[in-house]
């Protein structure tokens, strides 16, 4: 019996160790980025031999940058804003459809996240061009909404299936309305579900870049294309500097839902 309880414990630590390994592996270029970002260097340098924080400085004045930021924020915020509804009232449509045609929807919901990206790019190049869209910030907000509707259906899909419609059951029969019902009894239960949902498409939206490069230009450009036409034109330390920003941005957004949810459940 201590043998069986060594060798689990044994187990135990090495799950431990490969996790530990593979975690700094994932986080060594971010980590390295970092210090990338304070260096005085024109060129990207590992350690940096002095450090300064020029790099921030002209990210922050640079008018280009600016604005790839802001459509960047306003796209991310515009896809959740859109996106989220949309997989909610698609959830909620198979939860109540069920059987195989709820199966054939939710795989075809599901068919943008599966599909390469450059293939998704290419078919809206060619229907925003027909449309008359492309280059446009509706177009480039159609394109991220698509990308972040298999997210958010991912997410709210099990939800909604664990949710008890007992509950939406016994207000229906006291008189209340779906829409009554919807609004205090199904939202109010699924408010993380949502949250983590909005705040997925929103990173989906802020971290695309293929279908940012075919189908938006000039003032509608994002932050990501303005750092892969950077890094294809010329080696730019800014771009560290935008990466750790970048980085530092989603890890607080991350950490307020945790902590959120945290609260909730506590």
């Amino acid at each position: 019996m201590l043998d069986a309880y060594q060798d689990k414990r044994l187990s135990r630590i090495l799950l431990w160790i490969y996790s530990a390994i593979v975690l700094i592996f994932l986080m060594l270029p971010t980590l390295i980025v970092v210090p990338l970002s304070f260096s005085s260097s024109d060129l990207l340098e590992f350690p940096p031999r002095a450090w300064s924080m020029r790099w921030y400085e002209a990210f922050f004045s640079s008018p280009a940058w600016m604005a790839g930021l802001r459509t960047s924020l306003f796209l991310g915020v515009s896809t959740a804003a859109i996106a989220v509804p949309v997989s909610f009232l698609a959830c909620f449509a198979l939860n109540r459809i069920g059987g195989r045609r709820a199966a054939a929807i939710y795989g075809l919901l599901l068919s943008p996240s599966v599909t390469p990206g450059i293939l998704l790019a290419i078919g809206l190049f060619f229907v925003l061009a027909k449309l008359g869209l492309l280059g446009t910030l509706l177009g480039v907000l159609a394109g991220h909404v698509v990308l972040a509707i298999p997210v958010a259906v991912i997410v709210l899909h099990p939800a909604l299936k664990r949710f008890d419609w007992a509950q939406t059951q016994a207000a229906r029969s006291l008189g209340a309305g779906w829409f009554r019902t919807m609004i205090g009894i199904i939202l109010p239960q699924l408010g993380l579900s949502l949250a983590t949902a909005g705040l997925m498409a929103f990173l989906t939206s802020l971290d695309e870049v293929v279908i940012s490069v075919f189908v938006a230009n000039g003032p509608n450009s994002t932050l990501p294309k303005l750092m892969f036409i950077s890094l294809r034109d010329q080696i730019d330390p800014t771009i560290a500097a935008i990466s750790t920003l970048w980085t530092v941005l989603i890890s607080a957004i991350v950490l307020f839902l945790n902590l959120r949810e945290r609260d909730q459940t506590a």
